[in-house]
């Protein structure tokens, strides 16, 4: 029989209940399943997480702000330690260590919590629309620090949708972070924390991750996944390399299979290798009572171009929406299912230009696909829109268009737009 395959999410409303009703305060039960449109087939490790640790986490970001030593800018965070190729487990008479704890404990500073808080419309009992607030958790990895912030990567879909973003560190200190740039078609991002917002004493605690060589992976070599599993903090399990150049739907590229628990809350989170060295980014996991033990990470030298990119963009703040620029289109999403069956890019398909717009004065025209906006992947109108929250109207952008050629092929322009008032 065909394997059926769910998302794993865990929601609350403002009272800190499920919709039917149950508290979240108390263990978990077995989580509703449905299916995302973007990814059918597989569960994105992202869970909805409780109040409590938001009010904690609220909590510390005040008292930082108003109580510490914000000294951070003149400091640089250390590089993690690594170990010489490690053996899972070792024993010496009645004693049994494992290199595990010593890999765990020189990479965990480099780890972090990440929270997305967003308002999302749901439909209420007497069949109207209200907004509710929801707070998702995932993962992060330091990967490195400029002069003003220090940069973390993670999954998209941790930190897509967000109206706030909290990092929370290894001493469970929290601050607040903003986007540096997201890459929706490969699952990738990297926020962006400013050291005037971190203590001096947290930056003694964290490190900065040391990446490996995925391209080197030997299927049956040990694996350690750090994550931040159901929202609860930093937990680490192991495993194997089960397969390397695996593909998923709904994500680009190849990807690596481990049999190392990848749970609800680990994504964005660090696979490692025996040495402690960062390998993959924790994605994703077949989610189905048929199967067990496949988890998927995307490996980091795959995609250490693409995190570069983001890495190097302007930090994104978000514009009041009254002064917030249109490109002036009708947009339809190209799905991958859609991009197989009509050999079309995923993005968004233009279906009206706005006449007298930024895009219709930019020479955009119907049947063109929309793909990237300022070096950042869009996957759909979804993205795009959340994209251009950052931009102001009259502001000029820079899109990534693939246009149809007679012979039924595309071809990819970069376009500039002059962003515009919405229309009426």
């Amino acid at each position: 029989m065909e394997n059926q395959y769910t998302y794993y999410e865990y929601q609350q409303n403002q009272n800190g209940e499920q919709p039917g009703g149950e508290n979240l305060h108390t263990p978990p039960k077995k989580p509703k399943k449905t299916t995302p449109k973007w990814m059918k087939t597989v569960g994105l490790a992202v869970v909805f997480g409780v109040v409590a640790s938001f009010v904690f986490q609220a909590g510390n970001i005040l008292g930082d702000h108003f109580l510490g030593d914000l000294t951070g800018r003149n400091q640089t965070a250390k590089a993690t330690a690594t170990v010489n190729e490690a053996q899972l487990t070792k024993s010496s008479d009645s004693t049994v260590t494992s290199d595990v704890a010593e890999i765990t404990k020189n990479v965990m500073p480099s780890v972090v919590s990440i929270t997305n808080m967003s308002v999302q419309q749901v439909q209420n009992f007497f069949g109207g629309v209200q907004e509710q607030q929801s707070e998702s958790a995932g993962s992060g990895i330091i990967i490195g620090q400029n002069d003003k912030e220090l940069l973390i990567a993670t999954n998209n879909h941790v930190v897509e949708g967000n109206d706030t973003l909290t990092v929370s560190f290894i001493d469970e200190k929290s601050v607040e972070a903003n986007i540096k740039g997201t890459d929706a078609n490969r699952d990738l991002a990297v926020v962006a924390v400013s050291l005037d917002h971190i203590s001096k004493a947290t930056m003694d605690e964290i490190a900065v991750a040391t990446l490996g060589d995925s391209s080197q992976l030997q299927v049956g070599e040990p694996a350690i996944a750090i994550g931040n599993a159901l929202g609860y903090g930093q937990s680490v399990t192991t495993g194997i390399i089960s397969a390397t150049n695996r593909t998923l739907d709904g994500i680009d590229g190849k990807l690596i299979q481990t049999d190392a628990a990848i749970n609800p809350g680990n994504s964005g989170g660090a696979l490692l290798n025996a040495k402690g060295e960062v390998i993959g980014i924790n994605t994703a996991k077949v989610a189905t009572d048929a199967v067990e033990g496949m988890g998927y990470a995307i490996p980091i030298s795959d995609a250490g171009d693409i995190i570069n990119n983001l890495m190097n963009q302007e930090t994104k703040t978000k514009v009041a929406e009254k002064d917030r620029g249109y490109i002036g289109i009708s947009g339809v999403d190209v799905t991958p299912d859609s991009a197989k069956m009509y050999n079309m890019p995923t993005g968004v398909y233009i279906s009206e230009v706005q006449k007298n717009g930024g895009a219709d004065e930019a020479g955009l025209t119907k049947g063109m696909v929309i793909t990237g906006i300022n070096g950042s992947s869009v996957d759909g109108m979804t993205a795009l829109q959340e994209q251009l929250q950052y931009y102001e109207k009259g502001e000029t952008v820079t899109l990534t268009v693939q246009t149809p050629t007679k012979e039924g092929e595309y071809e990819e322009s970069q376009v500039e737009v002059t962003l515009g008032s919405r229309a009426k």
